[in-house]
């Protein structure tokens, strides 16, 4: 399907490209999948030049709401949930929040992440998260492993779950909390420990189907790392750089 189109105004005629085809895949005009004319007939259809037209096209894709599978093809696509937590994340660390706020905000999600995965998950899945679980102990003293593996390890509870509105909303606060264990510690020396047990517990929770373990282990564990953020004193300090999340 193509785009419908009318004249744009000549200022910001680009982001009035990209708002209007933003606005028709949002409606359902335009689908996942449908092909955007070339950039000759979407220039005439618009009334504008090639390269307005082009910033138009840019900002969708950096949006990620079309693609190019192809140099001269251009798709209407989903944007992938990673693309769109990290986006978030950065507005947040832009916005300075703090340990403190994620925590709260953490506290309700994780151990919701955590029930709904023992109701949904699958016995393969609880496998993956299994494997998940021995890499994490093995990396002990990586920092850079730990975390990124700590991240798949919560993002796949909350898959499990099969509720797409929970793994939006905690994605990119859980990726700016959890990266916050580079500066906890050192101050809490056990905190690498305690993490293993926490998960260690949940995922023996997962497997025996146990909704209200699974959900107050998932719990005590955000409680860990606030405790643990306390300690070092980073209540009301700004969880991340943004530059830490390109």
């Amino acid at each position: 399907m193509s785009p419908t189109s009318k004249p744009a105004q000549v200022h910001y005629a680009y982001q009035q490209i990209a708002g209007e085809i933003e606005a028709q895949i949002l409606r359902g005009d335009l689908k996942p999948g449908d092909q955007l004319p070339g950039e000759t007939e979407l220039a005439n259809m618009f009334g504008v030049t090639r390269s307005t037209l082009r910033e138009g096209l840019r900002q969708l894709e950096s949006d990620g709401l079309v693609h190019r599978p192809t140099p001269r093809r251009l798709e209407v696509t989903v944007p992938q949930a990673g693309q769109m937590a990290t986006r978030s994340s950065r507005a947040m660390a832009l916005m300075r929040v703090t340990f403190r706020e994620l925590s709260q905000v953490t506290v309700m999600t994780e151990p919701l992440a955590a029930r709904l995965a023992a109701a949904h998950g699958t016995d393969d899945e609880i496998e993956q998260l299994q494997v998940l679980h021995a890499a994490l102990v093995a990396a002990e003293g990586d920092m850079a492993r730990t975390i990124d593996l700590d991240e798949q390890f919560h993002t796949r509870i909350a898959e499990m779950g099969r509720n797409r509105v929970l793994g939006l909303a905690r994605e990119p606060i859980a990726l700016l909390l959890f990266r916050g264990f580079t500066q906890i510690v050192p101050f809490a020396p056990k905190f690498y420990n305690r993490q293993i047990e926490a998960h260690s517990n949940v995922l023996g929770a997962l497997r025996d189907r146990d909704a209200d373990r699974a959900e107050k282990w998932a719990r005590m564990h955000i409680e860990d790392f606030w405790r643990g953020a306390q300690l070092a004193g980073l209540e009301d300090e700004i969880a991340l750089n943004p530059r830490a999340l390109s």
